[in-house]
């Protein structure tokens, strides 16, 4: 197929470039994404629009077999970097084999006209806009444009294949192309926009425009009619001035140009305090527990500051710990042994325990302590999963003898066990003498974990 005859954008950009190809009117627009990672075990849709988005393919494509290849491919991480630019999205992927293809798939760009018709629509409304500019798509806006004569959204058919391997269908590279970009969809619809014909800056500063012009307009009509009443359109304030409407005046709030850059976070935390002076500090008070405390105060603010003010702005705080798990947490970088011993009898462990807390929280920080210190049965659900997984990990005349107790399973006659977090990922133990060691990373497959808890047992390895 191709998308001769169709309205659909043409420029062959380079790869990975940011500059832009020509096609349209407003072209010269282009967004490169970076490779996504395998997205094993997730959906490739969370929104209602990234939905929309495979429905349209899943309703274009002919042969089911090819879009389950994509699926897997794009599962996989064979996509490579994603370009997007009016009236196309291409990207190459990787067969099994290594082999690439360029994949490209065309979409109908909207005319001028059609633009016209929705800056109208988002315009009337301040919650359309406030919705865009939070990256969600307001299904209104999508309902008003629809009756407008504007499709925003691909339907059946809208998604037109070009591949390097001649299929002349949907076949798993286009395919894989449209999984992922689904994914990009989820984070940003200015993407879908962008696709259709306008970018993300272009469709601001326009929509900027026209909303100063309707809230402008009042004022330059005179403000009043000849007997001296508010002018049409408009509503009389306080002292019979003329208003703008709520609706306008937030829409151009939500409009303004953006914040300055947020400044620059030091490259390292500050040093700590140094407490060890010529007075004697009251009984029970350690001066250098304290500098390590506050070292380790200053290191987790730096990392939470940088999060803060990093791309996304994202909080790095995560979940909060128990007095006991942070003690664990402190004692994996405790400088002194005494401090060590602090740490342990404070948390109600012994040194051992406390030893064998930290090498758990190496592997895996408050999951893996969790695992370690905690017991606790799964439901019947939950016992069904892991049953099926447990089957599906070995060929039946292979599958070790293993004996359940709570969410931990032994390997019988080994030295080797199994626990289950309770995030579903399998946990590696291998016994120490009488106790039970971790003996390394998760894997979602027990079969990997349990190969992983022989092979320490067996050497006797259990750091």
């Amino acid at each position: 197929m191709s998308g001769t005859g169709h309205g659909y954008g043409h420029g062959d950009g380079a790869l990975g470039g940011q500059g832009g190809s020509p096609g349209g009117g407003h072209g010269g627009d282009e967004r490169t994404f970076a490779a996504l990672p395998p997205a094993k075990g997730t959906a490739f849709a969370r929104t209602w629009w990234g939905r929309a988005w495979l429905k349209a393919l899943e309703d274009t494509a002919l042969d089911g077999v090819q879009l389950k290849a994509g699926r897997r491919h794009a599962r996989a991480g064979a996509v490579g970097a994603v370009t997007v630019r009016p009236g196309r999205i291409t990207a190459v992927v990787k067969d099994r084999d290594g082999t690439a293809y360029r994949g490209d798939v065309l979409v109908r760009e909207l005319s001028d006209d059609e633009w016209e018709r929705f800056l109208d629509l988002a315009a009337d409304s301040a919650g359309h806009i406030a919705a865009l500019l939070d990256r969600e798509m307001p299904p209104h806006l999508v309902e008003d444009a629809a009756a407008a004569g504007l499709d925003l959204l691909p339907g059946i058919g809208d998604l037109d294949p070009e591949c390097g391997c001649e299929a002349w269908d949907h076949c798993p590279h286009t395919s894989a192309l449209c999984y992922q970009v689904a994914r990009l969809l989820d984070e940003d619809p200015f993407v879908l926009l962008l696709m259709r014909g306008r970018a993300e800056r272009t469709l601001l500063d326009q929509l900027q425009a026209r909303s100063v012009a309707r809230a402008s307009a009042p004022s330059a009509s005179g403000g009043s009619g000849g007997d001296g009443a508010p002018a049409s359109g408009t509503a009389a304030g306080a002292g019979g001035m003329p208003g703008v409407s709520a609706a306008d005046a937030y829409a151009e709030g939500f409009l303004l140009p953006p914040l300055p850059a947020p400044p620059v976070v030091a490259a390292a935390p500050g040093a700590s305090p140094a407490l060890d002076t010529d007075t004697d500090p009251e009984p029970g008070v350690h001066p250098t527990a304290l500098e390590f405390l506050a070292t380790d105060a200053a290191a987790r603010a730096h990392g939470m500051l940088v999060a803060a003010l990093g791309p996304g702005h994202q909080e790095s705080a995560g979940a909060f710990l128990t007095a006991a798990q942070d003690a664990v947490r402190l004692a994996v970088d405790s400088p002194m042994p005494w401090i060590t011993a602090r740490l342990a009898a404070g948390s109600g462990r012994t040194p051992a325990e406390l030893d064998l807390a930290t090498r758990a929280w190496r592997l895996g920080g408050a999951a893996a302590l969790s695992v370690l210190e905690e017991e606790w049965t799964p439901d019947g659900e939950s016992l069904a999963r892991a049953g099926a997984r447990l089957s599906e990990a070995w060929e039946d005349d292979e599958r070790p003898a293993l004996r359940r107790s709570g969410a931990r399973w032994t390997a019988v006659g080994t030295d080797g066990q199994l626990r289950l977090g309770v995030d579903g990922r399998w946990w590696p133990y291998a016994r120490e003498g009488a106790r039970w060691s971790p003996a390394g990373p998760p894997d979602r497959d027990p079969a990997v974990a349990l190969a992983t808890a022989l092979t320490t047992g067996a050497t006797g390895d259990g750091t």
